[in-house]
């Protein structure tokens, strides 16, 4: 997150965080998306809820369920990526840092719509155009960047002068 060393309760905390707020970015460009084409995005919502296989859990709420589903896993690739951007931090500027997680959900959205789900849930493919799902994936990538970002320089912000200054001279920034 910066050159100091996070612990795992901060990786998963900004994790859940980024994961939040790139999950919440997919459900307003979908949200937008369904808007301004007439669209339902509810079908999107149950269209997860099917994916997974948990229509059975509530069936009077596929779509609550479908938002919840998706959020859950939202915040366990917003775990993943912090771990990984707490990795690569050190060796990579921030800039840098951006492009990897767009390519990380890039290469999530190109998974998902063309091995898992065509096996998994092969409706749910199509239920929006490709360009609309892999600018939804990017969306995310970008927002939970940002997110992660933010979360670094509150962290910086807290660590005394003195401990950023050490750790400077023993991990020199690249």
């Amino acid at each position: 997150m910066t050159t100091a060393r996070r612990n795992t309760s901060d990786i998963i905390k900004y994790g859940m965080l980024a994961g939040a707020a790139g999950g919440l970015a997919e459900v307003a460009w979908v949200s937008l998306y369904a808007t301004v084409t007439g669209g339902d995005a509810a079908i999107l919502a149950r269209g997860v809820t099917t994916a997974v296989g948990v229509t059975a859990l509530l069936p009077a709420a596929p779509v609550a369920i479908g938002i919840t589903v998706h959020m859950l896993l939202a915040v366990v690739l917003g775990v993943a990526l912090a771990g990984l951007w707490q990795a690569l931090s050190r060796t990579q500027s921030t800039g840098s840092l951006y492009g990897v997680a767009l390519a990380v959900l890039a290469g999530v959205w190109v998974f998902n719509f063309f091995v898992a789900l065509p096996l998994i849930s092969p409706a749910f493919v199509h239920l929006v155009p490709y360009p609309v799902s892999l600018l939804s994936k990017l969306l995310f990538g970008l927002a939970a960047a940002e997110t992660l970002r933010r979360c670094a320089m509150v962290a910086a912000a807290r660590v005394p002068v003195r401990v950023r200054a050490a750790s400077r001279t023993r991990h020199p920034a690249p």
